[in-house]
């Protein structure tokens, strides 16, 4: 009689080993992609879209709920900053992988006239009404999400959504808190942010601002902030943080961090003649600047830059703050001189462990054209750069895996 049994056991044996196999194979595959981490890239916004000529200026923030909120300005017929633009938006809720279609969200109010300050230089057309500027925050102690946006850079204006950025209320104009500035400096042009506020951890909201004279070609510049300590109904201005100097030369656009003792950080953009990243702190976000000093480690080619908190000694069990802008100072066209633009490239993460002092880890995220940027990190820990690259608004989601190469996770 034949036996027919070892050939089904061999036959059994193999499919067994060859499962075996598949699963670890597939198990160190999942180490490998773990320890290279995680990049994605996805563009929301793109010139000639919707009828737009450009988007630009872009801003993020994760809701309470954990949904994403990408915005940014709607450039219609220009590229200039004063051109006809309003405020534009984008929902997500799983994370940044998928997107709702694009919508304007501001100004949704009559049109105001055109700035003095437009007027005389010739600065766009005399129809033009420049909604620009958006900032968000998200208010962790009610859920709401608080939208600050300026129109013609003359006058403010403060929205909220009860409902993740579902709906908006009516703007109502804060111009007002503005006016307190006045008495230290005689500004024609006010700006908020760009990119996105912060709430502090007693529940006070913080903006930072700038300001020019708008004389001069541009004028001077100056960077201050705007609080509110009940919840977006009231704002007032702080002191000016950092002033025109003949060492620190125009700051203007300011992105801000509460650090781990309480106090805010904000760091500047400039056109000083070290090209660095202009800093200083407040007790409050509001008052008692420390004196302006410049971080060696972040070069600034004058570009708007973006700071975001991932993690805290308590909650992390470690202190880690995130910062991206154009990591570069070479030029391909004009002289390389102190203080002057330089190519807008080479976009770069960078991250400190001790509260903004050093940055030992810094990755590139777009090495090609790449210029304003905003991060959010959502609660599993991914981090989001939304940002600009050629004619393009792109959102990058990646993790600490990928940006420390396997060493932070």
């Amino acid at each position: 009689m034949m036996n027919y049994r070892k050939p089904f056991l061999c036959r059994h044996l193999w499919s067994s080993t060859l499962l075996i196999v598949l699963l670890f194979l597939s198990f160190f595959e999942g180490i490998s992609r773990a320890a290279s981490g995680l990049i994605e890239k996805t563009d929301l916004f793109k010139a000639g879209e919707q009828g737009y000529a450009l988007f630009r200026i872009p801003g993020i923030v994760v809701t309470t709920n954990g949904t994403v909120l990408a915005y940014c300005e709607a450039r219609k017929n220009s590229k200039s900053d004063w051109a006809e633009m309003e405020i534009f938006l984008r929902r997500s809720i799983d994370g940044g992988k998928t997107w709702e279609p694009a919508r304007r969200i501001a100004h949704l109010g009559p049109r105001l006239p055109r700035s003095p300050v437009a007027v005389a230089r010739k600065l766009g057309n005399d129809v033009d009404q420049t909604v620009n500027n958006p900032v968000a925050i998200v208010d962790r102690q009610t859920g709401v999400v608080h939208f600050l946006y300026c129109v013609n850079y003359q006058k403010c204006f403060y929205l909220r959504s009860d409902d993740d950025g579902v709906t908006f209320s009516r703007p109502v104009e804060i111009s007002a808190t503005f006016e307190n500035f006045r008495p230290k400096y005689d500004c024609n042009v006010i700006a908020t942010g760009p990119g996105h506020g912060i709430q502090l951890s007693n529940g006070r909201l913080v903006v930072p601002v700038w300001l020019a004279t708008g004389d001069k070609g541009s004028g001077t510049h100056v960077a201050a902030t705007i609080y509110s300590d009940d919840h977006g109904k009231s704002w007032k201005s702080g002191e000016i943080a950092a002033p025109h100097t003949e060492e620190w030369i125009n700051p203007n656009e300011t992105t801000a961090v509460e650090l781990a003792d309480g106090s805010v950080m904000l760091n500047i953009r400039s056109g000083s003649k070290p090209n660095r990243r202009l800093v200083t702190t407040s007790p409050d976000g509001a008052t008692h600047w420390t004196k302006p000093h410049f971080d060696d480690a972040l070069v600034e080619p004058v570009c708007m830059g973006s700071l975001v908190r991932f993690s805290t000694l308590a909650a992390g069990k470690t202190n880690r703050i995130l910062f991206s802008n154009p990591d570069n100072l070479s030029s391909a066209k004009g002289k390389e001189e102190p203080g002057a633009n330089r190519d807008r490239k080479n976009l770069t993460i960078k991250l400190s462990y001790d509260e903004a002092k050093s940055w030992p880890v810094h990755k590139a995220l777009e090495a090609g054209p790449s210029a304003y940027s905003d991060l959010a990190v959502l609660p599993d820990g991914t981090i989001l750069c939304f940002y600009e690259r050629d004619k393009l608004l792109t959102l990058a989601r990646f993790n600490l895996a990928w940006l420390t190469d396997g060493r932070d996770k």
